[in-house]
């Protein structure tokens, strides 16, 4: 087909619509389609499924940690108070916020650390294996217990 006179009027519309095929084709390669955004949208899925199970574990575990050097503490406070006040072994247990406040680091709220994930810690006679426990101990996993 032989190009046509650029100064007819066929001409001037074989301009226009050569000028409108490159945009629309500019416009075409621009955008993604809606395959790659489900491949992707797909691939954050697998991933988020993959790290999240791990996140919930290591949050576990470092809040089992964080108990069982609470009780470690709490166990070394109840052993200096007890060698102070002279206490043998069997004598009654000491009272977590009265007693044991001065053998312990405090928090920020000057209070002893609890539990980092909701326990309760109770205290049993000077010399008992264990004087201390978490309530949660063995409900969870890993266990809030001293070795």
């Amino acid at each position: 087909m032989p190009e046509p006179n650029y100064h007819s009027p066929l001409g001037a519309e074989f301009r226009r619509i050569k000028r409108n095929m490159k945009n629309t084709k500019a416009i075409r390669t621009a955008g993604f389609t809606l395959v790659e955004i489900m491949i992707v949208v797909a691939i954050i899925g697998l991933l988020a499924a993959i790290a999240i199970p791990n996140f919930v574990r290591a949050r576990a575990t470092s809040q089992a940690n964080a108990c069982i050097n609470n009780l470690r503490q709490i166990d070394g406070a109840i052993n200096e108070w007890a060698l102070e006040q002279g206490k043998a072994t069997g004598a009654t247990a000491p009272t977590l916020t009265a007693d044991l406040t001065p053998y312990i680091k405090l928090n920020a709220n000057n209070k002893i650390p609890g539990c980092p994930a909701g326990g309760n810690y109770t205290t049993f006679a000077v010399g008992a294996t264990p004087q201390v426990t978490c309530s949660l101990g063995n409900t969870v996993n890993p266990v809030h217990k001293q070795p």
